[in-house]
């Protein structure tokens, strides 16, 4: 193992000794009293299998049988999630072929940040992520189940299904993907002509036309954002069938897969002689092999919130110091749009997550010494799938990146490291991702122009008083303001400030997420503005500093000045109603800091 990726392992065990071994007590707990199933009363269980027919009410009465879980996060509406809705027909087949029974315990709510951008429901997006972890508990809360498949991809949803089910540990589980829809517009396209249309240079029908040749079929949005990162992290946790993550929706091989992960999630059950659940397969490594998997790849910067909660429903406790410490040594492997024009198509075509786990495994980067859904040795994921004579197969990764300009070997990187830091200093706590900004961007210092409100920057950008060197805040965009949303709507106007030859930075306390481009951006800062954070006391014109090679975000105003001033309070009560809004006051007011999850379930116990 490479000597940084062990340390911070070490600690992360260390660390996290106590809290990880009371989760597993309580798995461990559970796992002795199941199957469930057999300590239901008969009514439960007539009520449990009222609905299934005469042969599944037969196998559900033994237990013996297994009986798998699905959580679905089926809507038409998100295109990664409309391919879903055949998925729960391919699952019962497949799990009567093996003596068993497939039943939809439950759905989860799962909103698209794509339709909601800029849009008062993305400020319920953040909040989703735990609403779907408690959807999920509450669907496996029958005691029914042997076993569970999650279906979900995008953005908070896998990282809900995951809290969620971790809560059930000690049944196995494996995520079950839907795949990325055909490659569409070229990115460097379509971001050409939204920075067109910020400029007032093409109108909205252009633009539509070229969004909707970019978004077009089912599958998951092909750029390199938190949906396509969820898929890749997951599978290097061993949580998905080898090599499957990036395999596109309605073919057969996808179809062959959905079957082939119901099998082997049964195979894995206690009816089967399975001793190993979910809780047992995410550890401390397989968190570890999670985060050099993100930063190898140079993914979203959401899952420098969303894996935190994750390994704490595990009982393992990581911080930002080390993603940067990892990152310090994890190379960048590919270029996948933000970070280059390719997509996700391209780099499964390259040889995808099979040879980049080969190359990691290889250099010492990932740990091998882990438990996976197809057994234990993560060396089993440097294989792809195929169809031979129908049949599915499994073929060793390509030697070469079939594709080097888009994923590269782990002896010549794009760059020697990960592309994301933290940055510290009397603004505040955050993150930088880097590997799409220029170096010669990375460093910004320039006065602040402060915004309460992301729509007051269209109208300053418009009325040119961003046409010069400046930092942009934007405030009270944290959880405890409204929710924490993405705040992408202004990377056009940034982007396009850049290009004119200004130089331009962004600090908020808000996201960016996966597509974090080319404007350096400080995400994620805390103590945000609502709790008295230094952003509610800046003005603008202050002097601030985003420097991302030294890790340093500040104000270069006197010190003591600035601990004076009064802290700016925004009116917000427009955030907190209509758009169904009013209902997430409590989720507001008891959401931790972004660096512990910003998440109200380990923030405020009972």
């Amino acid at each position: 193992m490479h000597p940084t990726v062990e340390k911070v392992t070490q600690r992360i065990i260390e660390r996290s000794r106590a809290s990880r071994q009371d989760y597993l007590n309580r798995m461990n707990e559970l796992k002795a009293q199941s199957p469930h199933r057999s300590s239901l009363s008969c009514g439960n269980l007539a009520h449990g299998f009222a609905a299934c027919n005469q042969g599944d009410k037969d196998t559900l009465k033994f237990m013996n049988k297994a009986n798998v879980a699905m959580v679905t996060a089926y809507n038409d509406m998100l295109s990664a999630h409309q391919p879903y809705e055949k998925f729960p027909d391919v699952i019962r087949e497949a799990a009567r072929g093996m003596g068993s029974v497939a039943q939809v315990a439950g759905g989860t709510p799962a909103m698209c940040d794509g339709v909601t951008q800029g849009q008062p429901g993305m400020e319920l997006s953040l909040f989703s992520r735990d609403t779907i972890a408690m959807s999920t508990a509450v669907a496996l809360s029958h005691n029914m189940f042997d076993a569970t498949v999650l279906l979900g991809i995008c953005d908070k949803i896998v990282p809900g299904l995951l809290i969620g089910s971790l809560s059930f540990g000690y049944l196995p589980t494996i995520l079950v993907p839907a795949g990325p829809m055909p490659s569409g517009l070229p990115n460097k396209e379509k971001q050409r002509i939204r920075q067109l249309y910020a400029e007032g240079k093409v109108g909205k029908d252009e633009l539509l036309e070229a969004e909707s040749k970019s978004y077009h079929s089912p599958g998951t949005c092909t750029f390199y954002g938190t949906a396509n990162s969820n898929q890749l992290l997951v599978e290097v946790m061993g949580l998905h069938l080898p090599g499957s993550a990036f395999v596109n929706p309605n073919t057969p091989l996808r179809d062959q897969l959905t079957r082939a992960a119901t099998e082997q999630v049964i195979k894995l059950s206690k009816p089967h002689g399975g001793e190993l659940g979910l809780g047992d397969m995410v550890d401390e490594k397989s968190i570890v092999n999670a985060l050099v998997a993100l930063l190898v790849t140079g993914g979203s910067t959401n899952h420098t919130i969303h894996w935190i909660a994750i390994a704490r429903a595990a009982g393992i406790i990581i911080d930002w110091n080390d993603y940067a410490e990892l990152s310090s040594v994890v190379p960048s492997m590919t270029r996948i749009y933000p970070n280059g024009q390719e997509d996700v198509n391209a780099f499964h075509e390259a040889g995808g997550t099979p040879f980049l786990i080969r190359e990691l495994l290889d250099a010492g980067y990932l740990h091998n010494d882990v438990e996976t859904v197809v057994g234990h040795g993560l060396e089993r994921y440097t294989q792809m799938p195929e169809l031979e004579d129908d049949k599915l197969v499994w073929r060793p990764a390509p030697e070469k990146s079939l594709l080097p300009e888009v994923l590269s070997s782990a002896a010549e990187p794009f760059a020697p490291d990960g592309g994301l830091r933290v940055l510290d200093g009397n603004l505040g706590r955050g993150v930088i991702k880097v590997s799409a900004v220029a170096r010669e961007h990375r460093t910004v210092e320039a006065p602040a122009v402060v915004f309460n409100d992301q729509n007051e920057l269209k109208a300053a950008f418009e009325a040119g008083d961003l046409d010069k060197d400046c930092v942009v805040i934007v405030r009270f965009q944290g959880p405890k303001s409204n929710g924490m949303p993405e705040l992408h709507k202004l990377t056009p106007y940034l982007g396009v400030l850049q290009d004119r030859g200004f130089k331009v930075g962004l600090v908020t306390d808000g996201r960016m997420s996966g597509a974090s481009g080319k404007v350096p951006a400080a995400i994620h800062v805390y103590p945000e503005a609502l709790d008295g954070g230094p952003l509610a006391r800046v003005r603008d014109g202050d002097l601030v500093c985003l420097d991302a090679e030294r890790g340093r975000l500040s104000i270069e105003v006197d010190q003591q000045e600035f601990a004076a001033r009064e802290s700016v309070k925004a009116d917000l009560t427009g955030y907190h109603h209509g758009y169904g809004r009013e209902l997430f006051g409590w989720m507001r007011r008891a959401a931790g800091n972004p660096e512990e999850g910003a998440s109200f379930f380990w923030n405020h116990e009972a």
